[in-house]
């Protein structure tokens, strides 16, 4: 078996280049998600957020597909992880997962949190939200820390416009601070270390793979999917 990180993924049939076809042991919903967010989470981590033992990192949409290796990662690189969620559900799974500190949106501010237990700030953002999330994650930061734009959850639903955050220069700059955009497929020749790498762990029992339990199956199931993805209700990796 062979997996693949082409576009063109909701097609029934398609052709992979040898070159680029991934090796994988098994046809198994796990390996979806290792492939896709966990790929994201380990180079994002690695390259883009260059953690380090020690560290404090804030993961957002922590209980989501990619969130939830970041916080795994992260935790395995000896550092304390922050999450933010939306509900009981994600927020049982994210403290099954470790995280030192887990913050439910729908029950507390994440700002009056971060500021009130992290008057430091953290290190590290993993951030995929968007919008005043991404505001208060900026304002989070701690002296030299580094913000990975992973994504931008709630602007999905509308399209992409174009944000505004005022003072993102100077916030950056008097902190020596950094954001970073990460988008995976830039990032290729990494691929299949980071996922052997991930197996590795997933197959020793290192890794929990949490999928979403709600069921699809086929082409026509799409829609339904992306919606339940975007509706914010999803817990683990929908598949």
């Amino acid at each position: 078996p062979v997996a693949a990180l082409s576009y063109g993924g909701y097609s029934e049939y398609g052709i992979e280049p040898a070159r680029t076809a991934l090796r994988v042991p098994r046809v198994a919903p796990e390996i979806v998600a290792l492939l896709t967010s966990g790929l994201t989470a380990s180079i994002a981590l690695e390259q883009a957020g260059r953690v380090a033992a020690g560290e404090v990192v804030l993961v957002t949409a922590a209980a989501g597909g990619t969130g939830q290796f970041a916080v795994q990662l992260a935790r395995a690189a000896g550092c304390r992880v922050v999450a933010t969620c939306g509900g009981a559900r994600k927020a049982a799974l994210l403290q099954e997962l470790g995280a030192e500190r887990v913050i439910d949106h729908t029950r507390e501010s994440v700002k009056d949190v971060l500021k009130r237990e992290y008057p430091r700030g953290v290190d590290v953002v993993f951030e995929s939200v968007g919008g005043q999330l991404f505001s208060t994650a900026l304002d989070a930061l701690a002296p030299r820390g580094r913000l990975i734009v992973v994504g931008m959850m709630s602007a999905y639903g509308g399209g992409w416009a174009a944000s505004s955050h005022p003072g993102l220069a100077e916030k950056l700059l008097w902190k020596s601070a950094a954001c970073v955009g990460f988008f995976l497929l830039r990032h290729a020749p990494l691929f299949r270390p980071h996922l052997a790498r991930l197996i590795g762990m997933w197959e020793a029992g290192q890794l929990r793979v949490a999928i979403d339990p709600r069921v699809f199956r086929g082409l026509g199931s799409v829609f339904d999917a992306v919606d339940h993805l975007q509706g914010g209700g999803s817990v683990g990796k929908v598949v």
